[in-house]
């Protein structure tokens, strides 16, 4: 089966930090100025100004990606080491104050500001984005319908921001936490066509309750001005391998339920309140604690539920050359000792030589 239509890109939230303090530290936008020559519209500025996104190029596969991926960590570590900063990737900082750091001067943050208050003003989260490339919108909606049962799965791989404010959260993933007090949020609704989807956005601008499609922050969304379903649930990682294993995971996913389409088949669909309960249990317990099996109607390992997840999409992994990425979740997500410190855990999830 032919996948060529199924390209990937990546977008990633970095940290940046004082390399004495460990302390987030704003940049003033240097550090993006400064890459724009190097990598033009690879990397932009966030809201708040110790933060630098960046994207991949629209990657045929995912070899193309990683070394996108490396490049751009690579490119953005030299140059913030070059102006006296270092670079962490962790779905929250540990310790800094959200209260204590500047905002980017640019319209459509001050918007936000204005609108959202300290709910913006707190959000003070490093995500990963991933989209997969489709043939059209009408099969990225039925894919990204079918696709909300994985989410949880795939983000309880990826938790890694238990603290907050220099506090043991308990959570494994509490960014989602934080950006849970945004409007639009989190798991989205089942919609049963194209047009379904495009009348509800329609009626949110006509409402003023937006002004575009990408004020529509799900944690999976078919995008607004790309054919591409978008994977916005996952904490950063901190290395490349787990980016680009978490990235393969969902061309997997994509892969898998197209080829079921192309069948005349497909995933059974749940509700959306039904998908919420995993996804919270997802945030609180990451993969050492259980999820819910819905068709079986009993709770079960999340580990469990990963290497089913593996089997399911196992016969799309050589059609798309990403088994060795996929095969990697079983090796790489193992249980280790939680840091005893938000001092302890910012040294380990925000080494930049780990990059």
């Amino acid at each position: 089966m032919d996948f060529k239509d199924l390209t990937l890109g990546i977008e990633e939230e970095y940290m940046v930090l004082d390399p004495q303090t460990r302390e987030l530290k704003s940049h003033e936008q240097r550090i993006v100025e400064q890459a724009h020559k190097l990598i033009k519209d690879k990397v932009k500025a966030e809201m708040h100004q110790a933060v630098v996104e960046v994207g991949t190029q629209i990657c045929r596969n995912i070899q193309e990606a990683q070394e996108d991926v490396i490049m751009l960590r690579k490119t953005i570590a030299q140059i913030a080491g070059d102006m006296g900063f270092s670079v962490g990737a962790a779905g929250t900082h540990p310790f800094s104050k959200w209260e204590l750091q500047l905002i980017t001067d640019h319209p459509r943050y001050i918007e936000l500001l204005n609108e959202m208050q300290d709910a913006a003003r707190s959000n003070l989260i490093f995500g990963l984005h991933v989209h997969v490339g489709m043939q059209n919108r009408e099969m990225a909606l039925h894919i990204a319908n079918s696709a909300r049962y994985f989410l949880p799965h795939i983000f309880a791989l990826s938790t890694n921001s238990p603290f907050w404010e220099g506090r043991n959260t308990g959570f494994k993933s509490f960014r989602t936490k934080v950006f849970d007090k945004f409007p639009r949020t989190g798991i989205p609704d089942y919609f049963a066509s194209i047009e379904e989807y495009d009348n509800y956005i329609k009626l949110l601008v006509k409402t003023n309750c937006i002004d575009n499609a990408k004020k529509v922050w799900w944690d999976l969304r078919v995008h607004p001005f790309f054919n591409t379903v978008e994977f916005r649930i996952c904490d950063i990682p901190l290395t490349v391998e787990e980016t680009i294993t978490l990235a393969a995971l969902f061309q997997a996913v994509c892969a898998k339920i197209h080829k079921l389409r192309s069948q005349n088949l497909n995933f059974i669909i749940y509700n959306r309140a039904l998908v919420n309960e995993n996804k919270w249990r997802a945030s609180r317990y990451g993969i050492d604690g259980n999820l819910i099996d819905f068709g079986k109607e009993m709770e079960v390992n999340a580990r469990a539920l990963i290497y089913e997840l593996l089997d399911f999409v196992d016969d799309v992994l050589d059609d798309l050359g990403i088994r060795t990425e996929v095969e990697r979740t079983a090796k790489s997500w193992k249980p280790v000792p939680g840091p005893t410190n938000s001092w302890k855990c910012l040294k380990e999830l925000a080494a930049l030589r780990a990059w």
